[in-house]
């Protein structure tokens, strides 16, 4: 019976071999035929083919030749490559680049054959399933991504005026005179906040299309040093920004990227610590930027090196969303940029990042 759904191209420039193609097997599929490269190009873009067949012998251009002129165009039929001689060289690159799903040599056995097209186009049908899938999957998650977005950021609306309450009631001197139910108030409003921070960078940073603007790092740092040192005035923060170049960058990853590690030097630090320090190092060239953030804190244990960067990451002696790090490593990924990480425990650790210079 005439399996209809699937259509085949087969090209040769040899018209016995084209209709005894389709004499062989015009009752299983529907079957298209060209004489050259040329014409099944044209019928290529007037079909929708699934299983492509072509002779490798052929007058201005191989088979092969023609299958890798097609592949970004054309890249979900199956390509079957009939050849009547041996060149290993090209089929052995044809195979290794994707360009042909298998080859058959001339004359053909119809049997052989026939299975070989039906286990192409179901390789086609698995293509095309697992491209819908993945289609719905990111549509599903960007759906998924815009839901947590908006309840984060109604979530903190109402977080920002507790806290504007915790600040007017310290203010007035009140905040001690309840025991320990404003501190209480004051931390868990804090650390909500920041999670909801993480989330909506998390959010940002995969939508976010780079807007490539002029960045003065000293002005950059210092703002920054500014916003997260408030949660631990006792740190000594000493900041080198040498900029002789003009630089051009992501300002908002850029942000997200120092600010998360600026607050992670802070975070990070010993307790009974009394000299806390984080150095910040800054040099621009006309190339690039390397940063470098250190601090003399608790440290990160070698065998947590590697992981730090995963999503939700967290060691035992650490607090947080798990996020940080990898937001910062993903922004940098969408910025080109490189990090590395150096830590002795209860020493201190090190990053040092590299970013473009995109001017």
């Amino acid at each position: 019976m005439k399996n209809s759904s699937v259509r085949v191209l087969y090209i040769d420039d040899e018209e016995n071999n084209l209709h005894a193609f389709k004499a062989g097997f015009r009752r299983q599929y529907e079957i298209y035929t060209a004489n050259s490269a040329a014409e099944g190009l044209k019928l290529l873009q007037s079909i929708d083919i699934h299983v492509i067949i072509a002779d490798q012998k052929m007058p201005n251009t191989t088979g092969v030749e023609f299958f890798q002129s097609i592949s970004e165009t054309y890249p979900d039929p199956c390509k079957i490559l009939l050849t009547g001689y041996t060149d290993i060289e090209a089929l052995t690159n044809a195979i290794n680049h994707g360009d042909v799903y298998r080859y058959i040599q001339k004359p053909w056995q119809d049997l052989d054959l026939s299975n070989t097209i039906k286990n192409a186009y179901d390789a086609y049908k698995a293509k095309v399933d697992l491209r819908n899938k993945i289609a719905e999957l990111e549509k599903t998650n960007d759906e998924l991504n815009r839901f947590i977005y908006s309840i984060s950021h109604e979530l903190r609306a109402p977080l920002v005026s507790v806290i504007g309450i915790v600040e007017l009631v310290k203010m007035e001197g009140l905040f001690n005179s309840s025991g320990e139910y404003w501190p209480l108030i004051e931390i868990c409003s804090n650390k909500l906040d920041y999670y909801i921070q993480k989330t909506l960078q998390y959010y940002k940073n995969n939508k976010n299309v780079a807007d490539h603007i002029q960045i003065d790092f000293k002005r950059l740092v210092d703002d920054l040093v500014e916003i997260y040192a408030y949660s631990d005035r006792n740190t000594n923060f000493t900041v080198n920004v040498n900029q002789p170049s003009v630089f051009y960058g992501d300002l908002f990853r850029i942000e997200v990227i120092l600010g998360n590690l600026i607050s992670n030097a802070i975070k990070y630090q010993k307790e009974q610590e009394l000299d806390k320090k984080v150095n910040i190092d800054v040099n621009v060239n006309d190339n690039n930027v390397e940063i470098s953030i250190s601090d003399n804190g608790i440290g990160i244990l070698n065998e947590h090196l590697e992981k730090i960067f995963t999503q939700f990451f967290k060691s035992k002696a650490q607090e947080g969303s798990g996020l940080g790090l990898f937001i910062v490593k993903e922004a940098l990924n969408k910025i080109n940029g490189r990090i590395k990480v150096s830590s002795h425990i209860n020493f201190g650790t090190t990053f040092k990042i590299t970013i473009p210079n995109v001017k």
